[in-house]
Protein backbone atom coordinates (compact mmCIF):
# COMPACT_ATOMS: atom_id res chain seq x y z
CA UNK A 1 0.00 0.00 0.00
CA UNK A 2 1.00 3.42 -0.81
CA UNK A 3 -0.16 6.05 1.59
CA UNK A 4 -0.54 9.78 0.32
CA UNK A 5 -0.52 10.36 3.76
CA UNK A 6 -0.51 8.87 7.61
CA UNK A 7 -2.88 8.38 9.55
CA UNK A 8 -3.80 11.00 12.77
CA UNK A 9 -3.95 7.86 14.86
CA UNK A 10 -3.80 3.92 14.26
CA UNK A 11 -7.25 2.64 13.11
CA UNK A 12 -9.34 0.70 15.41
CA UNK A 13 -11.51 -0.85 12.72
CA UNK A 14 -11.46 -0.67 8.52
CA UNK A 15 -13.93 -1.45 6.32
CA UNK A 16 -13.08 -3.20 2.79
CA UNK A 17 -16.18 -3.03 0.35
CA UNK A 18 -16.27 -3.16 -3.58
CA UNK A 19 -18.72 -0.89 -5.35
CA UNK A 20 -21.30 -1.80 -8.31
CA UNK A 21 -18.38 -0.73 -10.91
CA UNK A 22 -16.00 -3.55 -9.23
CA UNK A 23 -13.45 -1.04 -7.63
CA UNK A 24 -12.84 -2.09 -3.86
CA UNK A 25 -12.01 1.23 -1.32
CA UNK A 26 -10.96 0.81 2.47
CA UNK A 27 -12.29 3.17 5.05
CA UNK A 28 -10.26 3.66 8.27
CA UNK A 29 -11.53 4.01 11.50
CA UNK A 30 -9.14 6.46 13.99
CA UNK A 31 -9.71 9.23 16.92
CA UNK A 32 -9.01 12.33 16.37
CA UNK A 33 -9.19 15.48 18.26
CA UNK A 34 -12.07 18.05 17.04
CA UNK A 35 -10.10 21.10 18.54
CA UNK A 36 -6.88 20.03 16.35
CA UNK A 37 -8.94 20.41 13.26
CA UNK A 38 -10.74 23.32 14.25
CA UNK A 39 -7.42 25.40 14.54
CA UNK A 40 -5.85 24.73 11.46
CA UNK A 41 -8.22 26.65 10.03
CA UNK A 42 -8.36 30.51 10.92
CA UNK A 43 -11.18 32.54 12.14
CA UNK A 44 -12.75 34.42 9.11
CA UNK A 45 -15.23 37.46 9.49
CA UNK A 46 -16.99 37.05 6.59
CA UNK A 47 -21.00 35.10 6.48
CA UNK A 48 -23.01 33.92 3.57
CA UNK A 49 -26.00 33.16 2.34
CA UNK A 50 -26.42 30.61 -0.44
CA UNK A 51 -29.28 29.74 -3.12
CA UNK A 52 -29.27 26.73 -4.58
CA UNK A 53 -30.74 25.76 -8.21
CA UNK A 54 -30.79 24.56 -11.89
CA UNK A 55 -29.47 27.74 -13.87
CA UNK A 56 -26.69 28.19 -11.44
CA UNK A 57 -25.48 25.36 -9.10
CA UNK A 58 -25.17 27.84 -6.29
CA UNK A 59 -25.79 32.02 -6.11
CA UNK A 60 -24.06 33.66 -2.64
CA UNK A 61 -24.98 36.74 -1.14
CA UNK A 62 -22.18 38.35 -2.12
CA UNK A 63 -23.32 37.92 -5.80
CA UNK A 64 -21.01 35.46 -7.04
CA UNK A 65 -22.84 32.88 -8.92
CA UNK A 66 -21.23 29.07 -9.61
CA UNK A 67 -22.31 27.76 -12.92
CA UNK A 68 -24.22 24.21 -12.60
CA UNK A 69 -21.62 21.62 -14.14
CA UNK A 70 -24.51 19.04 -14.77
CA UNK A 71 -22.11 16.20 -15.17
CA UNK A 72 -25.21 13.24 -16.01
CA UNK A 73 -26.10 15.60 -19.12
CA UNK A 74 -22.79 15.88 -20.36
CA UNK A 75 -22.36 12.00 -20.53
CA UNK A 76 -25.93 11.06 -21.38
CA UNK A 77 -24.80 10.22 -24.90
CA UNK A 78 -21.93 7.66 -23.35
CA UNK A 79 -24.49 6.31 -20.94
CA UNK A 80 -27.04 5.32 -23.17
CA UNK A 81 -24.39 3.89 -25.41
CA UNK A 82 -23.38 1.67 -23.08
CA UNK A 83 -26.71 0.68 -21.84
CA UNK A 84 -27.79 -0.13 -25.67
CA UNK A 85 -24.67 -2.46 -25.36
CA UNK A 86 -25.71 -4.27 -22.16
CA UNK A 87 -29.28 -4.41 -23.68
CA UNK A 88 -27.92 -6.88 -26.64
CA UNK A 89 -25.72 -9.30 -24.42
CA UNK A 90 -27.15 -12.14 -23.47
CA UNK A 91 -28.69 -12.71 -19.91
CA UNK A 92 -25.78 -15.01 -17.58
CA UNK A 93 -22.83 -14.46 -20.80
CA UNK A 94 -19.35 -12.78 -19.64
CA UNK A 95 -20.01 -10.36 -22.16
CA UNK A 96 -22.84 -9.13 -20.33
CA UNK A 97 -20.78 -9.02 -17.46
CA UNK A 98 -18.20 -6.99 -19.25
CA UNK A 99 -21.14 -4.86 -20.57
CA UNK A 100 -22.50 -4.31 -16.76
CA UNK A 101 -19.31 -3.01 -15.67
CA UNK A 102 -18.40 -0.95 -18.64
CA UNK A 103 -22.39 0.67 -17.83
CA UNK A 104 -21.49 1.02 -14.08
CA UNK A 105 -18.05 2.57 -14.50
CA UNK A 106 -19.38 4.92 -16.85
CA UNK A 107 -22.48 5.90 -13.54
CA UNK A 108 -19.26 5.79 -10.88
CA UNK A 109 -17.41 8.58 -13.18
CA UNK A 110 -20.20 10.54 -13.58
CA UNK A 111 -20.56 10.31 -9.27
CA UNK A 112 -16.74 11.14 -8.74
CA UNK A 113 -16.68 13.89 -10.77
CA UNK A 114 -19.73 15.40 -8.66
CA UNK A 115 -18.54 14.43 -5.47
CA UNK A 116 -15.32 16.30 -6.36
CA UNK A 117 -17.17 19.52 -7.61
CA UNK A 118 -19.04 19.48 -4.11
CA UNK A 119 -16.24 18.75 -1.75
CA UNK A 120 -14.25 21.14 -3.36
CA UNK A 121 -16.62 24.21 -3.19
CA UNK A 122 -18.10 23.36 0.02
CA UNK A 123 -14.22 23.62 1.64
CA UNK A 124 -13.74 26.66 -0.12
CA UNK A 125 -17.12 28.34 1.70
CA UNK A 126 -16.26 26.52 4.72
CA UNK A 127 -12.95 28.14 4.75
CA UNK A 128 -13.60 31.55 3.49
CA UNK A 129 -16.47 32.32 5.68
CA UNK A 130 -17.54 32.08 10.00
CA UNK A 131 -20.80 30.85 9.32
CA UNK A 132 -22.91 29.30 6.06
CA UNK A 133 -26.95 29.92 5.52
CA UNK A 134 -28.51 27.46 3.16
CA UNK A 135 -32.40 27.13 2.84
CA UNK A 136 -33.34 23.48 3.93
CA UNK A 137 -34.53 22.88 0.10
CA UNK A 138 -37.63 19.85 -0.29
CA UNK A 139 -35.26 17.64 -2.46
CA UNK A 140 -37.53 14.31 -2.49
CA UNK A 141 -40.37 16.27 -3.63
CA UNK A 142 -38.57 18.01 -6.22
CA UNK A 143 -37.90 14.66 -7.49
CA UNK A 144 -41.06 13.91 -8.01
CA UNK A 145 -41.45 16.38 -10.65
CA UNK A 146 -40.38 17.13 -14.09
CA UNK A 147 -36.98 18.55 -13.35
CA UNK A 148 -36.15 15.02 -11.15
CA UNK A 149 -33.23 13.86 -13.96
CA UNK A 150 -31.97 17.98 -13.27
CA UNK A 151 -32.82 17.72 -9.54
CA UNK A 152 -30.61 14.43 -8.99
CA UNK A 153 -27.65 15.81 -11.49
CA UNK A 154 -27.01 18.75 -9.07
CA UNK A 155 -26.97 16.87 -5.92
CA UNK A 156 -27.81 19.53 -3.55
CA UNK A 157 -28.81 16.91 -0.76
CA UNK A 158 -24.79 15.55 -0.99
CA UNK A 159 -23.46 18.96 -1.27
CA UNK A 160 -25.58 20.59 2.07
CA UNK A 161 -24.42 17.11 3.66
CA UNK A 162 -20.92 18.49 3.35
CA UNK A 163 -21.51 22.22 3.86
CA UNK A 164 -22.52 20.57 7.70
CA UNK A 165 -20.04 18.19 8.12
CA UNK A 166 -17.33 20.42 7.12
CA UNK A 167 -18.59 22.82 9.54
CA UNK A 168 -18.74 20.87 12.63
CA UNK A 169 -15.26 19.70 11.89
CA UNK A 170 -13.43 23.08 11.58
CA UNK A 171 -16.10 24.91 14.36
CA UNK A 172 -17.81 26.81 12.14
CA UNK A 173 -21.48 28.12 11.78
CA UNK A 174 -23.98 26.21 10.20
CA UNK A 175 -27.41 27.19 9.45
CA UNK A 176 -30.61 25.64 7.64
CA UNK A 177 -32.85 27.96 7.12
CA UNK A 178 -36.74 26.82 6.79
CA UNK A 179 -38.04 25.89 3.25
CA UNK A 180 -41.13 28.14 3.45
CA UNK A 181 -39.46 31.15 3.99
CA UNK A 182 -40.65 33.24 1.24
CA UNK A 183 -36.65 33.77 0.01
CA UNK A 184 -37.54 34.53 -3.77
CA UNK A 185 -40.37 36.69 -2.75
CA UNK A 186 -39.09 39.15 -0.24
CA UNK A 187 -37.01 42.33 -1.38
CA UNK A 188 -33.77 41.92 0.57
CA UNK A 189 -33.47 45.85 0.50
CA UNK A 190 -36.75 46.95 2.14
CA UNK A 191 -38.51 43.73 3.67
CA UNK A 192 -41.67 44.64 1.54
CA UNK A 193 -43.15 41.32 0.40
CA UNK A 194 -43.60 41.40 -3.81
CA UNK A 195 -45.66 37.99 -3.93
CA UNK A 196 -44.65 34.79 -5.56
CA UNK A 197 -43.36 34.84 -8.93
CA UNK A 198 -43.17 32.53 -11.96
CA UNK A 199 -39.73 30.33 -12.40
CA UNK A 200 -39.47 32.70 -15.72
CA UNK A 201 -38.85 35.55 -14.29
CA UNK A 202 -35.10 36.01 -13.34
CA UNK A 203 -35.46 39.96 -12.43
CA UNK A 204 -37.45 42.09 -10.32
CA UNK A 205 -38.22 45.59 -9.65
CA UNK A 206 -39.93 45.94 -5.38
CA UNK A 207 -43.27 47.62 -5.94
CA UNK A 208 -42.30 49.56 -3.07
CA UNK A 209 -38.76 50.86 -2.93
CA UNK A 210 -38.19 50.41 -6.71
CA UNK A 211 -34.83 48.55 -6.27
CA UNK A 212 -34.15 46.02 -9.35
CA UNK A 213 -33.55 42.34 -8.26
CA UNK A 214 -31.78 39.31 -9.50
CA UNK A 215 -33.90 36.98 -8.53
CA UNK A 216 -31.13 34.38 -7.24
CA UNK A 217 -28.91 36.76 -6.06
CA UNK A 218 -32.18 38.49 -3.95
CA UNK A 219 -32.77 34.78 -2.62
CA UNK A 220 -29.40 34.48 -1.21
CA UNK A 221 -29.31 37.85 0.63
CA UNK A 222 -32.78 36.74 2.11
CA UNK A 223 -31.75 33.20 3.10
CA UNK A 224 -28.25 35.23 5.11
CA UNK A 225 -30.50 37.77 6.54
CA UNK A 226 -33.11 34.98 8.24
CA UNK A 227 -30.07 32.84 9.21
CA UNK A 228 -28.28 36.14 10.99
CA UNK A 229 -31.23 35.58 13.64
CA UNK A 230 -30.47 32.01 13.73
CA UNK A 231 -26.63 32.71 14.15
CA UNK A 232 -27.09 35.27 16.83
CA UNK A 233 -29.11 33.44 19.16
CA UNK A 234 -26.77 30.00 18.73
CA UNK A 235 -23.35 32.10 18.79
CA UNK A 236 -20.99 32.78 16.26
CA UNK A 237 -18.69 30.20 16.75
CA UNK A 238 -19.34 26.54 17.29
CA UNK A 239 -17.93 24.27 19.56
CA UNK A 240 -16.30 21.33 17.02
CA UNK A 241 -17.32 17.75 17.63
CA UNK A 242 -16.43 14.36 16.72
CA UNK A 243 -17.77 14.30 13.03
CA UNK A 244 -18.50 10.37 11.59
CA UNK A 245 -17.96 9.50 8.27
CA UNK A 246 -20.43 10.35 5.41
CA UNK A 247 -23.02 8.18 4.27
CA UNK A 248 -21.20 7.73 1.11
CA UNK A 249 -18.20 6.10 2.70
CA UNK A 250 -17.62 2.67 3.32
CA UNK A 251 -18.89 1.26 6.71
CA UNK A 252 -20.46 4.55 7.79
CA UNK A 253 -24.14 4.97 8.81
CA UNK A 254 -24.26 8.13 10.87
CA UNK A 255 -25.01 11.54 9.48
CA UNK A 256 -23.50 14.86 11.45
CA UNK A 257 -26.05 16.43 13.79
CA UNK A 258 -27.83 19.67 13.55
CA UNK A 259 -25.14 22.84 14.52
CA UNK A 260 -27.93 24.92 15.99
CA UNK A 261 -31.32 23.40 17.13
CA UNK A 262 -34.24 24.94 15.94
Amino acid sequence: MKWSRTLPAVPSSVTVVKDAAGRYFASFAVDTDPAVDAARMPDSDQSVGIDLGLAHFAVLSDGTKIGSPRFLRRAEKKLKRAQRELSRKQKGSKNREKARLKVARAHAQVADARSEFHHQLSAQLIRENQAVAVEDLAVNGLARTRLAKSVHDAGWAQFVGMLEYKAHRYGRTFVKVGRFEPTSQVCSTCGHPDGPKPLDVREWTCTACGTVHDRDHNAALNVKQAAGLAVAACGAQVRPEPVPAQRTEAGSHGSPPDACAA
